[in-house]
């Protein structure tokens, strides 16, 4: 299995410069190969391979341009594979066309692929040896085990360069726990959970407003491109950073604790799109929220812990049927609606619990084909009603 580790590195004055080169390096020959690929299928109607751009790096590109051989050659060819894949993608996947890459944009990278011990990671000393850098400060938070396959150099906006150490590791597997759970996301709370557990969503981002806001009107009323410009456009990205910083930890721990104490996971699939515009302002609460990286963690994490995880189709009505006896109720679809009684069978039901236990038999059935008699009070297993996650996952580690 592959597993890829990320650290925050350090470079010096010198180091800072290769990586630099490096990006640009990277960043022109994408450019001019995907130059030379539109114009031979222009002239000659041909479709030419990663192979053939490859050679024509080598053969023509560092011919004319020396100063390319200064550069790890592997960076190279992973930046002519990337074109590539962007160019398959156009065709098989009716995506944009492959677009030519600007000098300006604000996240850069370039991967080197590992050969002869080329890429090392030193936890002692705390340094990761790379080509053309030699050894690298880094902060080592985390260590693994395993063979190395490829490192991925990067530098964000705010100025701060990463590491992501891809290593193929043995696959590890978390006990068991004979639970099953289903998860209602939402907007307002972020999931809430068929044994009645609600957790709120964060507020990093509405925290922060006002500061944003500041720092915004600084930067305009600065020359572009300017030296106090250039100051105050990393103060604004490092303060973005750290909000998202603070998402991403906040989202970690909430999918780390579930696929720890749950077996089967089942989420309703969301078309995020379709949610957008369709309230006044809620673009910036659904980017607060994160639904679609919600679902991308708990999806690989069950993936490396051997747990099952289940989506369940987006136009399955969670919200309409009654938990208890399967009645429909098309009232429903009124979002005002919080709490309501079944006609039928007389129970009452909470809109987003109710959602989140049909969503786990549904889930249940599709992938055991047997329906799932549940029982209200089944898989809490001790948890309480929680509003934030600091109790959240202070519960789930006890138990």
């Amino acid at each position: 299995m592959l597993k890829a580790y990320k650290y925050r590195i350090y470079p010096n004055s010198e180091q800072r410069i290769q990586i630099a080169k490096t990006f640009g390096c990277c960043r022109f020959v994408y450019n001019q190969t995907l130059a030379y690929r539109k114009e031979i299928y222009e002239k000659e109607k041909k479709s030419v391979s990663k192979t053939d751009c490859n050679n024509y790096c080598n053969r023509e590109l560092k011919k004319d341009y020396e100063w390319l051989k200064e550069i790890d050659k592997f960076a190279l060819t992973n930046a002519i594979y990337n074109m590539d894949a962007a160019y398959q993608k156009f065709f098989k996947e009716h995506a944009g066309y492959p677009k030519f890459k600007s000098k300006h944009d604000n996240h850069k990278s370039y991967t080197t692929n590992f050969t002869n011990g080329n890429i090392a990671v030193d936890f002692e000393t705390g340094k990761i040896k790379l080509p053309k850098l030699k050894a690298v400060k880094a902060r080592l938070h985390r260590e693994y085990s395993g063979k190395i396959k490829s490192a991925t150099v990067s530098q964000v906006s705010s100025g701060k360069y990463y590491v992501s150490i891809l290593v193929e590791t043995e696959h590890k597997e978390l006990a068991h726990t004979n639970h099953n759970i289903g998860i209602d996301l939402g907007i307002k709370d972020l999931m809430t959970l068929s044994n009645n557990i609600v957790i709120k969503r964060s507020n990093y981002l509405k925290e922060n407003q006002f500061k944003i806001k500041k720092m915004q009107q600084h930067l305009s009323r600065k020359k572009k491109d300017s030296k106090r410009y250039q100051k105050q456009r990393i103060k604004l990205a490092k303060l973005q950073d750290k909000i998202v910083n603070k998402r991403q930890w906040f989202i970690h721990n909430i999918t780390k604790a579930l696929v720890k104490d749950f077996d089967v996971i089942c989420v309703e699939s969301l078309d995020v799109k379709s949610m957008q515009g369709s309230v006044k302002n809620i673009n910036r609460t659904i980017a607060e929220v994160s639904l679609f990286e919600v679902v991308r963690q708990l999806e690989y994490k069950c993936l490396f812990y051997d747990k099952t995880f289940v989506k369940v189709d987006k136009y399955f009505p969670s919200s309409q049927l009654c938990s208890c006896c399967g009645e429909k109720n098309k009232e429903i679809k009124n979002l005002k609606i919080r709490e309501w009684t079944c006609s039928k069978c007389g129970a009452m039901h909470n809109r987003d619990v109710n959602a989140a236990i049909n969503i786990l038999k549904e889930g249940f059935k599709d992938i055991s084909g047997e329906a799932l008699d549940y029982r209200r009070g089944d898989f809490i297993n001790g948890f309480d009603y929680v509003k934030n996650i600091d109790n959240f996952v202070e519960t789930l580690i006890i138990l």
